[in-house]
């Protein structure tokens, strides 16, 4: 039986700032089935008071605590193993506000002086920023990207993503980041569990990526859902390592296919 549900949100309830097609509906339906909720972002650039008002905008009624992002899932990490360290953000300043809100980190302006180096997204990263973490970032600097995603869905089409900064710093440090706290990590599936009050396998996981929002469900044992709205269409499922349970077009269009089932 779902006893709560996690939605992505770009891609999967908004495009931009407009609601996809029923999803307005949708998330009302929910609501209306009893049944609590999370959106879960691996955007990393706005807390949820601006998720709040980004969705209350596009139609969505929520509040802060019905949002998790990966900042937030970064800034947990951080809290835990990385307390009280000095810290340098290749990323957007937003990202560096939020972090430093949530954690005792010490932001530095030098790679070479901090113990932590994050990785977000950036709209102005480039070859300068390549070469200060050459040399900057030895075996002994914790490496944390924020989240994987390498394009995300904009009104205009995909565009990069805080993975295209990931991966790029990875490969001129010449190693794998140690952590990626947002979307499909332990770290984001402990915390929309915490905050829905539900264990995990009994969680309804809906999103518009395979290797983030259903890798999320199968790690959690949870009842997954592939919305072909974002960055995903079902030719990809063909060498696809994740199988959702339901692929959809849309929120609206799963919601029948489960009450069909009598299972929502």
């Amino acid at each position: 039986m779902i006893r709560g549900v996690v939605l992505d949100v770009d891609g999967t309830v908004v495009r931009g700032d407009e609601p996809l097609p029923g999803a307005v509906r949708g998330v009302r339906r929910l609501r209306e089935a009893g049944l609590p909720l999370v959106f879960c972002s691996n955007n990393p650039t706005k807390g949820a008071a601006a998720y709040v008002d980004r969705l209350g905008r596009a139609g969505f009624e929520t509040e802060p605590s019905e949002v998790v992002t990966a900042a937030t899932a970064t800034g947990a990490y951080l809290a835990e193993h990385h307390a009280g360290e000095t810290a340098y953000l290749f990323g957007e300043e937003s990202v560096r506000e939020q972090l430093a809100e949530a954690t005792d980190l010490q932001f530095c302006d030098d790679p070479a002086a901090a113990s932590v180096v994050v990785a977000a997204i950036d709209y102005d990263f480039g070859y300068e920023d390549m070469r200060r973490a050459v040399g900057a970032v030895d075996d002994q600097t914790a490496f944390v990207g924020t989240d994987p995603d390498p394009v995300i869905p904009a009104p205009e089409g995909l565009v990069p993503g805080s993975g295209a900064i990931v991966n790029a710093l990875a490969g001129v440090i010449g190693r794998e980041p140690d952590a990626v706290p947002g979307k499909p990590s332990e770290t984001a599936l402990e915390l929309v569990s915490d905050r829905l009050g539900t264990p995990s396998e009994d969680l309804l996981i809906v999103g518009d990526r395979l290797t983030t929002d259903i890798a999320l469900g199968e790690r959690a044992g949870a009842t997954t859902a592939l919305v072909t709205s974002g960055v995903t269409d079902r030719d990809d499922l063909a060498d696809a390592d994740q199988s959702p349970d339901y692929v959809v077009d849309s929120l609206p269009e799963l919601l029948d296919s489960l009450a069909e089932l009598e299972t929502l």
